[in-house]
């Protein structure tokens, strides 16, 4: 038979898929490996979605998404963001792995270069490779406390280098970004003009700091804009497996990002766009619970930790805490989490998944059961000297 593309072959497994399908085959695991939220959802929002149904309200919609739900997504991120969007400048995606898949189709050509974070979620670099782009990790050090700094981006910027990805609360770090260091990350793009593609799939869940966007410090003006903001309610209300989320782009885009969606799915599923409204502009119990409730479980891993010794970075942000067990993992952390998983029957996602800096570190995902999760933690081996957390 024919050779599937070059670009298709080379895309590497997700380890964090790769550690969690071995422990679902594992009876009894506790699973700490991917960032599934726990909790049922409210009605009001599965209702929505099935009097869609109902009503057999089952054809296609705008490229961009209903109306309604565009203004939603608008409003929500205009109060969040402090930016002064209008729903003209929102597309409806099918989850936010689509919205990050549209912005790169948009900005990216065969050999251009994307700087993306060292440790950063994998799809950035899936997602690049797929588009034959080149994938360049900017460093995300523990000494800094895995903040990224201008001068380490800078040095990597080439005459090929086109999108800058920020991903603020981080996923794997529970890292979140300044005020003062997102300002100078648009500058920095504007000096170089570059793209900014922000992922901000996390961005509800913050402790005692602010989510700040890079879109706040974006320009309004048409062909001077660069930011393309990338929203999910996947994790904010728990629509996983609903596929929605949103792409806010800079003005004057709007005929070629129809052009695209068109392209790519065509328009989202309505009975996941109505849900999605509900979710939105109903009753907010969901998120508020949600915060409390991984606040908590973040407090309860981080002190089993400290117990044990195990140094971690504590996180500001998104519902995982990133934990260093290189006293265990025997510079192979990858193999290690498979070791741990058949002995102690806890899945832990690799700090590999999420490239090279990731040595020695893996993810604990903090939105299940309390109970499970200040067990699984408790199994990890404790480390003799006293850890040095940031």
């Amino acid at each position: 038979m024919p050779e599937l593309a070059a670009h298709a072959r080379d895309v590497p497994v997700n380890q964090i898929r790769e550690i969690t399908e071995a422990a679902w085959r594992t009876p009894g695991a506790i699973v700490l490996s991917i960032g599934e939220p726990g909790f049922a959802l409210p009605r009001h929002i599965l209702e929505a979605g099935m009097a869609c149904l109902d009503r057999d309200e089952t054809n296609y919609t705008p490229n961009a998404g209903l109306p309604a739900l565009r203004e939603a997504f608008a409003s929500r991120f205009r109060e969040r963001s402090g930016s002064t969007i209008g729903a003209e400048r929102v597309y409806v995606v099918d989850g936010g792995q689509q919205g990050l898949h549209f912005a790169m189709s948009l900005l990216l050509s065969p050999g251009d270069e994307v700087l993306i974070p060292n440790p950063g979620y994998p799809t950035f670099a899936m997602t690049s490779r797929l588009l034959n782009a080149v994938p360049v990790g900017y460093p995300l050090y523990p000494e800094h406390e895995f903040q990224p700094r201008i001068g380490d981006i800078e040095a990597l910027i080439t005459d090929r280098t086109r999108v800058l990805i920020l991903n603020s609360p981080s996923n794997p770090l529970g890292a979140v970004l300044g005020e003062d260091l997102t300002r100078q990350l648009v500058d920095l793009a504007r000096r170089h003009d570059l793209w900014i593609i922000s992922d901000e799939c996390y961005e509800a869940f913050t402790y005692d700091v602010s989510h700040v966007s890079p879109a706040r410090f974006d320009s309004d003006v048409p062909g001077e804009a660069r930011v393309f903001t990338s929203l999910t309610l996947s994790k904010t209300y728990g629509l996983t497996g609903l596929r929605i989320g949103a792409l806010v782009c800079p003005p004057g885009l709007e005929q070629t990002m129809n052009n695209v969606m068109e392209a790519i799915v065509s328009c989202v599923a309505s009975p996941s766009q109505y849900a999605a409204l509900a979710a939105l502009t109903g009753p907010q119990d969901y998120v508020r619970d949600a915060h409390a409730h991984y606040r908590a479980n973040r407090d309860a891993a981080s002190a089993v930790l400290d117990a044990r010794n195990i140094p971690y970075l504590t996180a500001q942000g998104a519902f995982y805490l990133w934990a260093d067990v290189s006293h265990a993992s025997d510079g192979d952390v990858r193999s290690w989490v498979r070791r741990f998983l058949a002995g102690s029957g806890v899945a832990l996602a690799p700090g590999t998944a999420f490239g090279s800096i990731g040595e020695g570190w893996v993810r604990i995902a903090l939105c299940g059961a309390r109970d499970e999760l200040v067990e699984g933690v408790g199994r990890l081996p404790e480390r003799a000297e006293p850890a040095q957390n940031t």
